[in-house]
């Protein structure tokens, strides 16, 4: 599973508006080779699930993952910052046994 903090929701719900999407578009989150550390996050809003999708829903959000790159993302928490440290979504990740300096991407 994989959950998001109230930040993240407030955050994809006032994006999801903002971009003008309606709520039959939800967050798919996949696991992509790349980045220094190995593997990239990859987020982005999506109205239709595939064949191979698992759904969750946290917080009234739903979250579409691939079958393979749910592998690399169970029991990940996605959460948002705006502070002095950085502003963007983080991926809690408990798979993630090296992550880079900039948190864009990661290593099991």
């Amino acid at each position: 599973m994989i959950s998001v903090t109230e930040k993240a929701k407030d955050r994809i719900t006032e994006l999801r508006s903002k971009e003008g999407y309606d709520n039959n578009y939800h967050i798919r989150v996949a696991v992509e080779g790349g980045g220094c550390s190995g593997l990239m996050y990859n987020l982005d809003f999506d109205s239709a699930s595939r064949p191979n999708d698992q759904v969750f829903e946290d917080k009234g959000i739903k979250i579409m993952v691939d079958k393979k790159s749910l592998l690399y993302l169970i029991g990940t928490v996605l959460d948002f910052s705006d502070g002095l440290n950085g502003k963007g979504f983080q991926f809690v990740n408990p798979n993630a046994t090296r992550t880079c300096g900039c948190g864009e991407s990661f290593a099991v």
